[in-house]
């Protein structure tokens, strides 16, 4: 069945999200924020309430890591991290595994989530509709960063070049991703002229680990991935590298970006932010899986500057961030 790209950006970007209550629109500077949010220091992410009453301190923190593979996987590389935030904190921090993108901004807006690592192409929903204040991303141990969206095959498909899409199949992640949806999307369009439904069949798998086991195991001729899943899955010989083709590599984009909820109250925003920056990687579980894809540090950052890419890819598409 073909999907109505048109659409997807829409009403993914716009309306993955519906939740009941509303809180009451204040008089105030917000951007793109979402009327509950204000930002009157214009660093396009939401302030931290100013009335007490507003603020919350839960005893137990809820954790959840971006759905870009079997959540299973990162119950376990995330455990000695969240060991450590339960110990600087004070506090019981639960792993929370969700299935998608659109679940975990939910569950930050409707107050379920506390400290989330939101993917890339997800990251600016996270912010403008769920309050979400991002403060640091996952670097090499030299201070570099970033993954490149690449467009792969496999040997035998017929499919050399990206041209030869046409006529064929493509499988996307899902409508929030920026490598496995968005970034290709604008990049086919402008460098290609190809167009989903006008020149290819969109396909979606719901997850990178998908795309890349169904172009492994030729179920999908071709996919664009997060090529960082692609190095931990090939780490893990859960694909090998000559099952796999590249026939196109992007520019370098920001990786997953890691913060909390906007209310919080600002003395737990900053012991979160304070266990994140001063974790110590070596012989941990976030060190044995990360370090696949060549991370072994927690890299401070400001959405403003580091996700600008992000946002002009999403503007290239026709992607609003209002919520409903």
């Amino acid at each position: 069945m073909k999907l109505n790209i048109t659409l997807l950006l829409g009403a993914s970007a716009m309306a993955l999200l519906s939740f009941g209550a509303t809180a009451s629109a204040q008089d105030c500077p917000r951007g793109a924020l979402d009327d509950r949010y204000c930002d009157t220091d214009g660093d396009l992410i939401a302030d931290i309430p100013t009335d007490e009453g507003d603020l919350v301190d839960p005893d137990t923190l809820v954790f959840a890591y971006t759905p870009v593979e079997d959540p299973a996987v990162y119950a376990t590389a995330w455990s000695d991290f969240i060991d450590h935030l339960s110990e600087v904190t004070g506090k019981e921090v639960v792993f929370f595994p969700v299935q998608s993108n659109a679940a975990q901004i939910e569950a930050m807006r409707s107050g379920r989530l506390h400290v989330a690592g939101f993917n890339t192409g997800s990251n600016p929903l996270a912010v403008n509709c769920a309050g979400f204040r991002p403060f640091a991303l996952m670097a090499a141990t030299d201070g570099s960063f970033g993954y490149e969206m690449e467009i792969i095959t496999y040997p035998g498909s017929g499919i050399e070049k990206v041209e030869d899409i046409k006529g064929g199949q493509l499988a996307f992640t899902s409508p929030t991703s920026n490598s496995g949806f968005k970034a290709p999307s604008a990049i086919l369009k402008a460098e290609y002229d190809l167009v989903a439904e006008r020149d290819f069949e969109p396909v979606f798998s719901g997850k990178h680990d998908n795309s890349i086991l169904g172009v492994a195991n030729k179920d999908y001729p071709a996919a664009s991935i997060a090529n960082s899943v692609l190095h931990r899955m090939t780490e893990r010989e859960v694909v090998t590298e000559d099952q796999i083709v590249s026939i196109y590599t992007s520019q370098t984009f920001p990786t997953t970006g890691y913060g909390t909820a906007h209310n919080l109250t600002p003395e737990l925003q900053e012991q979160i932010r304070d266990a994140f920056i001063n974790f110590q990687w070596e012989g941990t579980s976030l060190e044995e899986e990360f370090s696949k894809s060549n991370e072994g540090q927690f890299l401070p950052m400001n959405y403003k500057e580091f996700w600008a890419v992000i946002r002009q890819i999403d503007a290239a598409n026709g992607v609003s961030y209002a919520c409903e």
